[in-house]
């Protein structure tokens, strides 16, 4: 079926996947305003954050499309599949990603800008390709997903401080369970691709259960820093308490049968979680 080129211009962005990254910087930056929100810097931060995420998007496709044309899911992308130009992709990918740092640089704060740059040369120079080397590519693609968040939050404040490393390590931890089901669902087109991913080392499925396990159990006190540091307050506490001990009880069972549902709720009950204590957190901020 032909796609349409505005379609095609969405998938390239990857627009679902960085709507996630929108919410939790609007969220990072309503958590760090003390008082009125200031609409001005706030839309040239989510803008600046948004062309950075989907510039980062572009160049990530535009450098793998070899592995996504071996792939199922990723074939029918418009690089792979010869609807869009290599030279179109890269354009749109310096493009995009340029003018989300000079928004960031020079209508937001230098510190978010170095922010949004370490994102984006992290994710595309550091990331994409060591996911054709080894499995611990999954750490360090997790370091420009927890970005979003503290973004937002160093755009109102200009510093982090612990409050905003505390963003930064929900989104850290939450991540690693989130690619691990991901990657337990779509093992077999990895290994089409030549990705040495976990799951497609690990034959049999235990130690990616038990990896995603690990970090669920190491997100749950992380998760309630925010209202310790009094950036929420007690609805929030609990609501992270149950959120966590359930997206827990959810990467246990994948570790304790390795199977194609329950890695599948696994990654439905991590989008589940993350959009509800990011709401929650937001609601009940102090």
């Amino acid at each position: 079926m032909k796609k349409s080129w505005g379609n095609d211009f969405l998938i390239l962005i990857k627009l679902r996947l960085n709507l996630l990254a929108l919410l939790t910087t609007l969220a990072g930056f309503y958590l760090g305003s003390s008082g009125p929100l200031e609409n001005s810097l706030m839309l040239f931060t989510l803008l600046g954050a948004t062309c950075v995420a989907a510039g980062s998007g572009v160049l990530n496709q535009w450098l793998e499309v070899e592995q996504d044309s071996k792939m199922t899911r990723t074939r029918h992308r418009p690089l792979p599949a010869g609807r869009m130009g290599s030279w179109q992709a890269l354009f749109w990918g310096l493009g995009l990603s340029a003018l989300g740092e000079a928004l960031l640089f020079w209508r937001v704060n230098e510190l978010t800008g170095y922010l949004g740059l370490a994102a984006l040369v992290s994710y595309v120079a550091v990331y994409t390709p060591l996911k054709k080397v080894t499995s611990l590519c999954t750490l360090v693609g997790a370091v420009p997903g927890a970005l979003p968040p503290l973004m937002g939050w160093t755009a109102v404040r200009d510093h982090i401080g612990l409050e905003g490393g505390v963003l930064f390590a929900i989104l850290f931890l939450w991540q690693m369970p989130h690619f691990l089901a991901i990657g337990w669902m779509y093992r077999d087109d990895y290994e089409k691709a030549g990705f040495p991913m976990l799951s497609v080392l690990d034959k049999e499925g235990r130690t990616t259960g038990w990896m995603a396990a690990a970090y669920s159990a190491a997100l749950l006190p992380v998760a309630l820093l925010p209202a310790l540091f009094h950036m929420a307050g007690l609805v929030y506490f609990w609501t992270a308490l149950v959120l966590s001990l359930a997206f827990l009880g959810a990467s246990v069972r994948l570790a304790l049968v390795q199977s194609l549902s329950t890695a599948r709720w696994l990654f439905l009950s991590s989008l589940v979680y993350l959009t509800v204590l990011f709401i929650v957190m937001v609601a009940d901020r102090t």
